[in-house]
């Protein structure tokens, strides 16, 4: 007779673990943290936002760690990850991609709503603030064939050598999957680089007016999320190193291939919306 534990499924029963209420914890304080320094809030006579707020975070990453660090220990070691447990591994990840194009869509969204209605009778206070145009007069727009079309190359090639790497551990060459996944982090801190770089050299800032506050929202929030991407193909290539990953079975790298792909595809969106039509589209909103 099998005994009461014997696992007769291709489920898995994750056991008990201290991290959701642990994380869950850590969100806490450094939302309060950050709460405390942007309002300037005193705590003792002391101002006391950042050091809550770094002490938050700091529980919040250590969280995600040790978190990760059992998820891989199942999938590498016990053997937890079967076929079942890998798709539906598969379906969370695409909901996961799926609420970040929903996150772009509303930067997207408040982008054409402010370029193609710049001179919208009901906005009178956006007219006032874009003189009817767009981009708004006095703005010196990037031009998009210069930088941005450098950063739009690097991704492009970037998304190349993560399908490489991909390519080579479906069929066992180990040593492609470290040279791709190299050559992908090397491109992705390229690209965050020459970024920085636009970046201090723009000729408006994010407050005082409309183009500003999309344009730094839309752009820095992929910026981030190449960041991101760029420290999860790291983890990869680390783990690539210690022997993870079979041709068979690499959800996590798997994931961050998937994310650097929604990564490139953003940006090519960015890059046709924001850098190449909105810095000629002045005369046509004015003719709005």
């Amino acid at each position: 007779m099998a005994g009461a534990h014997t696992k007769n499924h291709d489920y898995h029963l994750v056991d008990p673990s201290p991290w959701p209420i642990v994380g869950a914890g850590s969100a806490t304080i450094m939302a309060i943290g950050a709460v405390m320094w942007m309002k300037a809030l005193m705590l003792g006579g002391m101002k006391l936002g950042p050091l809550v707020f770094g002490i938050g975070t700091l529980g919040v990453l250590y969280t995600m760690l040790a978190w990760w660090m059992d998820v891989v220990r199942e999938a590498e070691h016990e053997g937890h990850h079967t076929r079942v447990v890998q798709m539906h591994h598969r379906y969370g990840m695409l909901m996961f991609i799926a609420s970040e194009v929903m996150f772009f869509v509303a930067w997207f969204w408040a982008f054409f709503d402010a370029s193609l209605y710049s001179s919208e009778a009901i906005n009178f206070t956006r007219q006032e603030f874009t003189g009817g145009v767009w981009p708004p007069k006095g703005i010196a727009t990037f031009d998009p064939w210069h930088l941005p079309l450098l950063n739009t190359l690097i991704l492009l090639t970037s998304g190349t050598t993560v399908t490489w790497a991909h390519h080579a551990l479906i069929h066992g060459d180990r040593a492609g999957l470290k040279q791709g996944l190299w050559l992908t982090v090397i491109l992705g801190i390229l690209f965050t680089a020459c970024q920085i770089y636009e970046y201090s050299h723009a000729s408006f800032a994010f407050s005082g007016h409309i183009y500003g506050a999309t344009f730094f929202m839309a752009t820095g929030f992929h910026g981030f999320h190449v960041f991101i991407g760029t420290i999860f193909l790291a983890i990869c290539l680390y783990r690539a190193y210690l022997g993870h990953f079979k041709p068979d079975q690499h959800l996590g790298f798997e994931f961050a291939a998937w994310y650097w792909h929604f990564v490139d595809v953003v940006w090519l969106f960015l890059f046709a919306a924001i850098y190449v039509w909105a810095s000629g589209s002045g005369v046509a909103a004015a003719a709005h």
